[in-house]
């Protein structure tokens, strides 16, 4: 059985529990229609079968649905299961927080049974929900892509015939049939586009002469950076490192100029090494801290890709490249990057939600080149056909990883069906989990990949990091004396856990008379754009943010990072961090850590080992702590309730 929100404590094998409340005793028996009960006698609510409880779960259940009614009934078919529960119980989630029922699944031998709590026209919205989902998932492939011409439909016609005994036997699926028919339809559905143009690369005398000892020095003083070919058998050489622009650029004299406008010196590393890979049409995946120049590394490519090739743009009849963004930030300052290094009249055009969808779809009528994106608002623009992406032949997935943080890989995959699968694509991602490493395999063909820095996460070793161990009592005025501290040239970002406590924190300041903007997903798109712009101009030299911002914030001049609330996770951590300390310069991050952080207190520890940082005895004592709780704790308890740890300050 599965009472489908709020999960707090892990299903058994086999059990779709999409949630369960637990408020009830430590072995928690819950019953079919209210809260956990104790079997012990706990001071939670027993449900309909539990033992001692007190009734509180069914007490819940009259307050929010009125007066019991009988559930609504249905049989799913048990393939169907996932599809309705969704990925870590969202979708059912959602139906029921939108329907205000309750629903709960039974798995049966072959078809899991489904109950609905709640008024009669309640269940019957949840229902219908429910059964959209289903038809959806049992579409055909072709179905889900925008494209007009059938595909292939390897289960129509199969037919039944009966056995001796008179039941009816369904014939085997022929796979290897199945799978040529789609790779023939692919080839149909391709057929009429024109060649695409990759590879662009001249290399330079200079470059060609690096010796192996050479190149192999170059890549360990520049941030330790390793290469390999991802390519099935024979691997391909590593094309060496470019160490002056004009060693992928001297064919491109417009491009040479814009950069010495710019005033850079010479390429990043992740530029040095991803230029002249990417410049040959080879699929790339670039795993870089943040602030190290991924932005250009496949933009100055991309510029020349899409100037060159057979076909010209006047003719394409769509964009040439595409760029899926996480945050509409981030999609932004992309944009921003394409304007600064505008190249023969390329035109571009960020689309994202939150946005005048309006008149994002007129500038995608009047003609554009390129696309900047995020994945939400783009797969609403295709799905309604206002947008095609069959021109599409060069394709860049930035921060990945957090593109699939958000939740995005559904709308990925359903964009990438429409652009052509000869297309070179670029993948960039601040880490490299197993996740990751799935969507390169699905979605690049033989690609190299770049690391800057080692695999591991290390935060960046241009930031002197400051830990501090307090209570949250004192984070007030531990924050004010270090305000207090600032010079005039000072330019701080503030990461805070809550769109709440970030409020709060810019109003306290804001009434001592402190400039300050704060950025966090409640406040309207045009206020967001004009803290980011302030901030970014020196008009005020102070941003409160949530962790909407501490990936993509592109703001080379911020001298402290400042961690009011520490983050979810270590990841994060390194990515707050990562915003100072940038282009060359060095920074300042400090961290507060309270008694509520014990668990992530190891894993700070060996970041700042790893960076050679200081490390408090505080923050020891702390991991140490954690680390005997864990030691003692009962394994077979599986609450999710929060201990809170001894105090340390």
């Amino acid at each position: 059985m599965a009472w489908a929100p709020e999960k707090r404590e892990e299903p058994k094998p086999r059990d779709f529990r999409a949630g369960r409340d637990d408020r009830g005793g430590a072995s928690g028996g819950g019953g079919a229609s209210g809260g956990g009960g104790g079997r012990g006698g706990g001071s939670g609510g027993g449900g309909s079968r539990g033992r001692g409880g007190s009734g509180r779960g069914r007490s819940c259940y009259v307050e929010v649905f009125g007066p019991r009614e009988p559930p609504l009934c249905f049989k799913l078919n048990n393939n169907m299961i996932g599809v309705v529960i969704g990925r870590g119980g969202s979708k059912i989630k959602d139906i029921q927080s939108t329907t205000s029922t309750k629903i709960q699944i039974m798995k049966g031998n072959s078809e899991a049974e489904v109950k609905i709590f709640g008024t009669k026209d309640m269940k019957a919205k949840a229902k219908a929900a429910i059964e959209t989902l289903v038809k959806k998932q049992e579409r055909s492939y072709t179905s889900e892509s925008s494209v007009d011409n059938a595909g292939p439909q390897p289960f129509v016609g199969r037919d039944f015939h009966t056995d001796t005994t008179g039941r009816q036997v369904q014939p085997l699926i022929e796979w290897d049939q199945v799978r040529a028919e789609v790779v023939e339809w692919e080839k149909r559905k391709w057929a009429d586009l024109p060649p695409i143009q990759k590879n662009f690369y001249v290399e330079s005398k200079a470059t060609r002469s690096m010796s192996r000892v050479q190149v192999d020095m170059w890549r360990k003083e520049n941030f330790d950076i390793m290469c390999d070919d991802l390519k099935d058998g024979e691997k391909r050489p590593i094309p060496n490192p470019i160490c002056k622009f004009e060693d992928a650029f001297q064919p491109y004299p417009e491009l040479m100029k814009n950069i010495r406008r710019a005033g850079f010196q010479n390429p990043t590393p992740i530029q040095s090494q991803a230029w002249p890979i990417i410049l040959q049409g080879i699929d790339l995946i670039g795993v870089a801290q943040t602030g190290t120049g991924k932005t250009l590394s496949y933009l100055m490519p991309g510029f020349i890709h899409l100037n060159n090739q057979p076909v010209s743009r006047e003719e394409r009849n769509g964009p040439g490249m595409l760029v899926l963004a996480p945050t509409r930030e981030l999609a932004l300052q992309v944009e921003a990057e394409c304007s600064k290094y505008s190249y023969k009249g390329l035109k571009s055009v960020c689309i994202y939600g939150g946005g005048n969808r309006d008149r994002q779809i007129r500038d995608i009528t009047k003609g554009v080149d390129i696309i900047i994106a995020t994945p939400g608002r783009l797969n609403d623009l295709q799905m309604n056909k206002f947008v095609t992406l069959q021109s599409v032949t060069y394709l860049v997935l930035d921060e990945a990883d957090k593109m699939l943080d958000l939740g995005f890989e559904h709308q990925i995959m359903k964009i990438l069906l429409d652009v052509r699968p000869d297309r070179q694509t670029i993948m960039t991602s601040a880490t490299w989990p197993d996740t990751i490493r799935q969507l390169a395999q699905s979605y690049l063909k033989e690609p190299m990949i770049v690391y800057v820095g080692t695999l591991d996460l290390v935060a960046v070793n241009t930031v002197k990091q400051i830990v501090i161990v307090t209570t949250e009592e004192e984070k007030r005025s531990l924050i004010q004396e270090f305000l207090e501290s600032l010079s005039p040239q000072d330019k701080v970002l503030i990461f805070v856990s809550r769109k709440l406590v970030a409020d709060d924190l810019s109003s306290d300041l804001g009434i001592q008379g402190i400039p300050v903007q704060s950025l966090h997903g409640d406040r309207e798109q045009h206020d967001r754009e004009q803290a980011l712009e302030d901030f970014k101009i020196g008009q005020v030299k102070i941003l409160i943010a949530t962790d909407l911002a501490s990936r993509g914030l592109d703001v080379n001049d911020v001298t402290h990072v400042y961690n009011y609330d520490f983050p979810r996770n270590i990841e994060e951590y390194v990515h707050r961090v990562g915003r100072t300390g940038r282009a060359g310069r060095t920074g300042i991050s400090i961290t507060l850590m309270t008694q509520n952080d014990w668990k992530i207190a190891t894993e700070l520890i060996k970041i700042l080992q790893r960076a050679n940082q200081s490390v408090p005895k505080d923050l020891i004592t702390m991991a140490e702590q954690y680390k005997l709780h864990k030691q003692k704790k009962d394994p077979g308890r599986k609450s999710k309730s929060r201990e809170k740890p001894k105090k340390y300050c």
